[in-house]
Formats: C-alpha cells, structure tokens, sequence
C-alpha cells in the first residue's frame, strides 16, 4: 500500500515521504480500515518535528483521525463489521500504523461506527478534536444549563466544544480574533461570540454571564486574566493546549476565585472515560448536531504541504484524501 511515514524526527519537508509499504493485517481484537479521508492535528506534526517526540517503531505513519470503511477484521471481532463505514481515533497511539495511508490497523473500539449521512470528511475531523472537547467539557458533570467560555472556537477543539456544549444544553460565548474566525463559531451555535482583542471584551462576556461554569482553554497564559474575572467557586478551566508562554500563576487570585484549573492531554485519559465519549459524540453525530469546519483537502503526494498547513495554523480543517 502507499502511505506516508518517517523514520526520523525533523521538519515535515526533510523526514515525510510516500512509500510502499506491506498492507498490515489485523491481529486479535484489531480490524483494518481502507482509509477514504486522513484528519491532520497539531498532535501530529508536533510529534514528527520532536516536539513531543515519541518512540518510532523502524518506521511512522503519522495521524490519530480518519474515516473509511473496514475491509478486514481479526480474531475475536464479529465479521459482520466488514464493510462497516467508520471513524477512527488514535490510530498512532504507541502503533506504527496511522491513518494517513491507504489501510490502517486499529484495535477494533478504536473504529467507530459512522452513521450513514455523515461524510467521511466529517468523520476523519472528529478523534482528537471532538474527543478533547468532550473530556474539557464533561469531566466536571453535565453541562446542562450551565455557562461555557470556549476559547478559540473557530478552531477544530474549540468548533466541537461549541456543539457538543449546546447539544448538551449549555450557554455557549466564544471568544476570536478576527471576523473571518467569529463566523466560524456563530456558524457553530455560540450564543455570542466576543473578539478578545476589544477593550470591552470581558464587559461583553460579563453582560451575557458574569461567571462561567466551564472554561474550555487553549491558551491558558495569555488569558488566564480573563478566565479569573469570569471564574468563582464552581468554574473549572479545563485547559488542553501548552502553545504560548506558561502562565505566571497569581495564587492568591486563584484562591479569591475559588477556582479548579484542569490539565488534559488525551494520550492519558482514563480509558471509561475515552468510551464515554466516543458514545456522546456518536449520539451528538446522529442527531445532526455535528458540523465539519472548512475543509483544506490534501493529496497524499502532498503530505508536506498538509502539515505545514496545519504548522502554520490554517484556518479550518486539513485533511489528507486517500480514496
């Protein structure tokens, strides 16, 4: 099969290529997807640049999210799954195989069924950004009439915060930084949407809610100011990106607040609640409460350019078009 690998660590134009490699089979419990669409996170070209890096196994097919359709299942898996349109999350968790290949292999809870109007590129945007936003939002109970702060929703952690909030009944307001971004999350289902750059930004959010239940943070530095005006005994700021400067922690504000700051990061996430999840967002998805954001559609010959877009903070959603 073709696929696109490393098997050293640097910048995407020096270490990816597309090669042949052997088609892997499915082991016990495991199926085997044909990949129709590959998703692209910062996850991944941050672990081929070694900015997280992780051990390589002789090679490294890079990508946790897709979607295709199972071709081959091993021992101890109904057989009935063949032919099963799925969507797939943490394909290269500690494996080889990734998704940004012609076939992957994944252990079979790891391949979810998609539902039948939901587009392969929608399900191959969902994995790490959708099952992020469900650990942000739900690990602290229902948000269920509660006031959510979701920073960055025109991004893809930031756009599924925005829906699976409303979808469970919250009050959404989202910060941006430019009109082109506040659309994205109005179009999302915010209830306001505030440009964080204006003066009178915190006074906008404190009109709509003067505290906020969830704070959903992807640059906990930069505005954890903002998160503490808006925080008191039940906030929780659940923050799961460390781009940025680290915060300077102001204790004694913290302590005023009464605040619990949450750290996430879905490699160690309790396995309950990564089940969870992928049963919330598969709920979400067949009542049609789950968007894709603008696709940036790659070939595989284009790996390169699909990370680099994604490195350098492309607006919308990469993805990488195998079938």
């Amino acid at each position: 099969m073709r696929a696109a690998l490393y098997d050293r660590l640097g910048p995407a134009g020096e270490v990816l290529r597309v090669r042949e490699v052997d088609r892997p089979e499915p082991g016990p419990g495991e199926v085997r997807v044909r990949v129709h669409v590959s998703g692209v996170n910062p996850t991944d070209w941050k672990s081929r640049s070694g900015a997280t890096a992780r051990p390589i196994d002789e090679f490294q097919i890079p990508h946790h999210d897709g979607a295709g359709i199972i071709d081959a299942v091993g021992d101890g898996v109904d057989p009935g799954r063949i032919g099963e349109r799925v969507w797939v999350w943490m394909a290269a968790a500690g494996r080889r195989w990734g998704t940004a290949a012609e076939w992957t292999v994944v252990p079979q809870d790891a391949a979810v069924r998609l539902p039948g109007p939901v587009s392969f590129d929608l399900g191959a945007s969902l994995g790490v950004p959708a099952m992020t936003a469900h650990r942000c939002l739900f690990a602290d109970g229902p948000a269920e009439g509660r006031n959510v702060l979701v920073a960055g929703g025109a991004g893809a952690v930031g756009h599924f915060a925005i829906e699976l909030a409303k979808w469970a009944g919250a009050r959404v307001v989202s910060t941006v930084s430019s009109k082109e971004k506040a659309e994205l999350a109005a179009a999302a289902g915010a209830d306001l949407v505030v440009n964080y750059t204006d003066p009178g930004a915190l006074d906008q959010i404190r009109a709509f809610a003067p505290r906020m239940d969830r704070i959903v943070e992807v640059a906990l530095g930069p505005n954890l100011q903002l998160d503490l005006a808006l925080s008191g005994p039940e906030t929780v700021i659940a923050c799961y990106a460390a781009d940025g400067p680290d915060p300077v922690l102001p204790v004694r504000a913290c302590m005023t607040a009464n605040v619990t700051i949450r750290f996430m990061l879905l490699y160690g996430v309790p396995a309950p609640a990564l089940r969870q999840a992928v049963t919330d967002i598969t709920a979400a998805l067949e009542a049609g409460a789950l968007t894709g954001l603008p696709v940036h559609r790659f070939a595989l010959d284009d790996i390169v350019a699909a990370h680099e877009a994604v490195e350098g903070r492309a607006v919308g959603k990469v993805v990488v078009g195998l079938a």
